[in-house]
Parts: structure tokens; sequence; C-alpha cells
């Protein structure tokens, strides 16, 4: 694995972080959100397809130098964030509320979640769950949204 996959895969070195590191690569994501939220929404989304398929390309590698799913790879946990946020709230409790139900997804993998995490492997497989979980945090906080309207 050369020093840019590893970069993408750590997301800079979070996903050395000793102990959940998954969720510190969550909350490291917001930052980046901040950033990417003042863009058009299509570009948001070509901006996540970007490190969605940077984040395939590093992973597959990492597997080779730390085994299955390794929790050195949070890219995933970066890519399911932002896609969570799709929104592009500018409101700091819904960034909260999206980032506690992203994790509860991400940690418990209700439906398509765990079937991806599951039954997908590679690179695809440590993306694919957590892009699924950010798909269905996207969801839950559009309901919200429309509930508290």
């Amino acid at each position: 694995m050369n020093k840019i996959q590893k970069h993408i895969v750590t997301f800079f070195g979070v996903g050395f972080a000793p102990k959940a590191s998954g969720t510190i690569a969550s909350l490291a994501a917001i930052p980046l959100y901040l950033l990417l939220r003042k863009l058009s929404l299509p570009l948001y989304l070509f901006s996540i397809g970007k490190i969605v398929a940077a984040g395939v390309w590093a992973c597959t590698e990492a597997e080779k130098e730390y085994g299955e799913d390794p929790p050195e790879a949070v890219i995933d946990e970066v890519a399911g964030m932002l896609v969570g946020l799709v929104s592009r709230t500018r409101d700091p409790k819904e960034i909260a509320l999206a980032f506690l139900i992203f994790r509860a997804f991400d940690i418990i993998k209700p439906g398509i979640v765990g079937i991806l995490d599951r039954k997908v492997k590679g690179g695809l497989g440590i993306m694919a769950d957590d892009v699924a979980a950010g798909v269905l945090t996207a969801a839950c906080m559009k309901i919200i949204r429309r509930i508290r309207r």
C-alpha cells in the first residue's frame, strides 16, 4: 500500500486511533462536511462519489496489508457521514443527530447495511455498508425534518 492509499484509508491518520476509530472518523468527517456543504448539490454528490471511488481503491489495498475490513480503514465512515448529511444542513443540532443516527446504523447494521457488510467483500464491501448506513441516515433526517415542521 502506498502513502496516498494509506492517507485515504486512514483519513490522514485518524484510523490509527487506539479505540473507536470509526466513531472518531465520523466526527472527523464533520469539518470536511462543513467545507463541502457550500457546494451545489451536484458538486457535493460528485465529491462523495470521488471519495467513495478513492476509498474502494485504497481499501482494496489496505486489506492486503492489514487484513479483512481493518479498523484502520475509516474512509468508509467519512463517506457514510457525508451521505447522511446530503441535505447540507447548517443546523448544529441536525449535524449532531445525523452523527448519532449514522453511528447507530453503522454499529447495529440493520437490513441492507448488514447484508452488504456480510456479503460484499474487498474494498467495495468496506465502503458499501457505510454508504448504505449514510443513505438510511439521510432518509431518517428527511423524515425528522418533515415531522418538525
